[in-house]
């Protein structure tokens, strides 16, 4: 049975009046009763009976009077605001509450309102009509339209009814035994469904409310507060943080006597200090807890348990109840909104939701009340294991670390907030990895400085806003793979010679070369330096921390007969090892990865092929294979959205780069390629028969993939479906892509085998094999390619070529390759793409010679790699150097 949190009973209801806006208005009060106090333009408290108010309301409802419409109110705090909410309700409108400026704009040209309600700044509300009659249909029991949950400017709104409204302000009144003579200032905005409950609780009893926009970190806010007698303070977490900055401890506030807050989980321990501070002064302090999907407010924690029972919320509010099922919180109550809406033809419907299903992870302490113990959609996912954002977050901050938890690539990134003492990132990475279960090189620690924040950003609703963290959080992980180091590459140790392959100014111990954005073209230069240092290449050894990797150099220097270097050591008495000892060790063989191998092996094939040394067709098309491969590998991980975007458009940019500038080179000296070549297109505006221009179709072909992968990946649906199908989707196209080859699926493509829209297939495949989990998944894989690679192009002799190479990466992970050749492999590996992009023009100038032409090429390109990639930090590092005296030089 799923547990409950109940409630006492609500007490009966008051007698519904003509509309909502009247409701709110001219309850349990007399008309000469306060209703509103606005500081003027000149600084004086001005004070609006309940009466005044309602004569304001029904003025500006004459001017809304007709049919029902979709009413737009920019929600400021001021007069102008409130006074038209209130009209638009009292003339039977569905009101559209939303921030002011960009958002209001964003929401307005989605949903497309009838009338306009902006303020003036003088009490009155600028009302512009569009259209007599309204744009969309409107369902009778819709009164209120707001963006969910906080977010603002989000395109999914929430539908509120008439009931929804009454029903929350009278339990939240009854909750707080708000009286008529309490006045609540608006501390929050009004178009946040916590900062609108206020407004609406006390209208309804015949409260008053004081309007301003100050912060509550600006003095001038608690001068008004004074001076107006405030009874009622609302806040979410982040203004009890700005309370502490300002003394609230030590002001004078006699009138105070409630405190809620909502928003969030606030810091228990800050839960029991305010509780403490409040018996003291005679002030409640109501933990409460809401959704806007439950028009505010959910849950309520009477102030008398607040000390005692810090990490809960309490229980539902008067008629409403509580539920935990399947570990998740459940609320029933009428005020549960009718439903979301995401198009206009929504705002039609009737009720969709019964029930809300929060997305809260709680339980029922043993004391009946609700404690919130984390957020379903703040899981991140490392090393398959899920980790609670929440949980880790709350974990530190309990431990004194003021910080804010994010889901990284397959890490939990950590934000600090700026503080006065320096943060210890090992010590605090290492808390984190204890708390989420998770090794300590999966936690990243960024500052706020890092981020370049002088403070956590907050949504106008107060609560932290963790997208644009997220977003900052990537964004200052891709600026350091931009960065370049001025240490040489070939300075000592991997710690040092990581960064220069990869492009960074500094790594840490916990960094591994997956987690610092490598790819497939740093790969292989990467793992030459590990093999230089431990002898060996380690399995998955780009997923090894530099402290593991170290510790592994440290046993092989230690390990008898070997050195870290992969050489013999020195006899004991010192004298060197013997030539028979150096080429029986030249002849052993090691391991390397297949994909290594392979991507060696393809470019000798090609450029000999291209040579007319030998002929040896279809290793072009299994490179495309392993483009695919380790595009799924190091650029389709866990991380965020943007993240992924920016990597596939780094990856893009890497093929792209060093052939255009062949390409184009060779186009402003010799007159060759055309526009279409130069412009990576001659796969869609070229001639279909072969000639020069075809020579860069692997190239085009790589870039147009990735581009498409990119483009689909960077739109929410798109990225949505590779997270949830990561092996069925590329299959899936892999083998569209082949029938349409074959004129099977759609009319065939009409252009010759090099053509983009032909071997995409084969990129897929490759994607598809590197995604495969397990051993049936990769015998689908190899079930698809078998005919589908053994009869691309008619010409068996080719597709076997292919075909075994991609057998090879999907059921072999490494060759065994003689030890003497593994760093002629791995430098032509490495090389690969740039021996592709100017063999050609070697081939052109030494067509007479081929075997100096195919040796030539295969040099070129390698010569073309080192400049690339070398060069440039070479250059960083040639600095004026000082004079050295005599004495120093010693």
């Amino acid at each position: 049975m799923p547990l409950t949190a109940s409630a006492p009973p609500r007490a009966e209801a008051h007698p519904a009046q003509a509309g909502p806006g009247t409701a709110l208005t001219c309850r349990r009060a007399p008309d000469h009763a306060d209703a509103v106090h606005v500081r003027g333009g000149g600084g004086r408290l001005t004070t609006l009976t309940r009466g005044e108010l309602a004569e304001r309301v029904a003025s500006a409802a004459g001017i809304l009077a007709g049919e029902r419409r979709l009413v737009h109110v920019h929600g400021a705090n001021d007069l102008d605001t409130l006074v038209g909410y209130l009209a638009a309700h009292e003339a039977g409108h569905v009101v559209l509450l939303t921030p002011p400026g960009s958002p209001a704009a964003a929401l307005a040209a989605t949903w497309d309102p009838d009338v306009t309600i902006t303020s003036t700044g003088e009490g009155t509300p600028a009302i512009q009509p569009h259209r007599e009659h309204p744009a969309h249909p409107l369902h009778p029991d819709l009164a209120l339209l707001m963006s969910t949950s906080g977010s603002s400017g989000s395109p999914r709104l929430v539908r509120l009814s008439h009931d929804n409204l009454r029903s929350n302000a009278e339990a939240i009144a009854e909750a707080l035994s708000i009286r008529p003579q309490d006045r609540a200032v608006t501390s929050l905005p009004l178009h946040y469904c916590y900062g609108l409950s206020v407004v609406h609780s006390h209208l309804l009893v015949g409260a008053s409310i004081v309007l301003t926009d100050l912060s509550i970190a600006d003095e001038c806010f608690w001068t008004l507060a004074a001076e107006a007698r405030v009874t009622t303070l609302a806040g979410v977490p982040h203004t009890f943080e700005l309370l502490d900055r300002v003394g609230f401890a030590t002001m004078d506030l006699p009138h105070l006597r409630t405190i809620t807050q909502a928003g969030g989980r606030m810091d228990p321990q800050r839960v029991v200090e305010l509780a403490t501070l409040g018996r003291r002064r005679g002030v409640d302090l109501f933990v409460m807890y809401g959704q806007t999907e439950a028009t505010a407010r959910m849950a309520y924690l009477p102030p008398g348990l607040a000390a005692e029972h810090p990490t809960t919320v309490g229980v539902a509010v008067p008629g409403g109840s509580l539920e935990i099922v399947d570990g998740e919180v459940v609320y029933s109550g009428p005020n549960v909104m009718l439903g979301y809406a995401d198009t206009a033809a929504d705002l039609a419907l009737g009720r969709t939701v019964e029930r809300l299903h929060t997305g809260d992870l709680g339980r029922i302490t043993d004391a009946g009340l609700l404690e919130i113990t984390g957020r379903r959609s703040r899981v991140a996912k490392v090393l398959g294991h899920r980790v609670d954002l929440d949980h880790v977050e709350r974990t530190l901050r309990d431990g004194g670390h003021d910080v804010r938890c994010l889901a990284a690539p397959d890490a939990v990134a950590l934000v600090c907030a700026p503080g006065p003492t320096p943060v210890d990132h090992r010590r605090l990475a290492e808390r984190a990895a204890r708390s989420a279960g998770i090794p300590t090189r999966c936690v990243q620690v960024l500052t706020s400085a890092d981020l370049g924040l002088d403070a956590l950003p907050h949504l106008s609703s107060g609560k932290v806003d963790y997208a644009t963290l997220t977003d900052l959080a990537a964004a200052a992980r891709v600026r350091a793979a931009d960065v370049t180091t001025e240490a040489p590459a070939g300075a000592g140790s991997l710690r040092e010679r990581y960064p220069a392959v990869l492009g960074l100014a500094s790594v840490s111990p916990e960094d591994s070369f997956a987690s610092l954005g490598g790819d497939s073209l740093s790969y292989v230069e990467a793992s030459l330096h590990v093999e230089d240092h431990l002898g060996h290449l380690p399995a998955s050894w780009h997923l090894l921390t530099l402290r593991e990797l170290e510790a592994l150099e440290a046993e092989a220097t230690t390990e008898p007969g070997r050195a870290a270097s992969g050489t013999p050591h020195p006899a004991p008495d010192g004298t060197p090892p013997t030539l028979r000892a150096r080429l029986r060790r030249a002849l052993s063989t090691r391991s390397v990865e297949t994909s290594v191998v392979l991507r060696a092996l393809a470019i000798v094939l090609i450029v000999g092929t291209h040579a007319h040394v030998f002929t040896l067709q279809g290793t072009a098309h299994a490179l495309l294979v392993l483009v695919g491969w380790n595009l799924a590998r190091f650029r389709l991980g866990e991380a965020p959205r943007t993240e992924r975007v920016r990597g596939l458009l780094t990856a893009v940019r890497r093929i792209a780069a060093p052939a255009l500038v062949v390409i184009v080179g060779a186009h402003l000296l010799i007159g060759q390629y055309a526009w279409s070549t130069m412009a990576l297109l001659n796969w869609a505006f070229g001639q279909a028969r072969l000639g020069p221009d075809w020579r860069f179709w692997f190239i085009e072909s790589a870039v147009f993939v990735l581009l498409v992968v990119t483009a689909v990946v960077a739109t929410p649906w798109g990225d949505r479906l590779e997270r949830r199908h990561p092996f069925a989707l590329p299959l899936a196209l892999a083998g569209m892509g082949m029938l349409w080859w074959q004129g099977l699926l759609f009319p065939p493509v009409p252009h010759v085998q090099g053509s983009a829209l032909v071997v995409s297939w084969l990129f897929c495949l490759g994607w598809a094999a590197a995604k495969a989990q397990g051993l049936g998944q990769r015998m689908l894989v190899t079930a698809v390619a078998i005919p589908t690679i053994g009869t691309f192009s008619g010409n068996p002799k080719r597709d076997l070529l292919t075909l075994t190479a991609a057998l090879l990466v999907i059921w072999v992970p490494t060759l065994r390759v003689p030890r003497g050749l593994v760093p002629l492999v791995q430098v032509l590996a490495a090389s690969s793409l740039f021996i592709y992009v100017l063999h050609w023009q070697v081939l052109q100038a030494t067509r007479s010679t081929p075997w100096l032409g195919y040796l030539a090429g295969l040099l070129a390109g390698v010569a073309y790699w080192w400049v690339w990639t070398r060069g440039p930090r070479l250059l960083r590092t040639v600095k004026p150097q000082p004079m050295i005296s005599a004495a120093s030089s010693h």
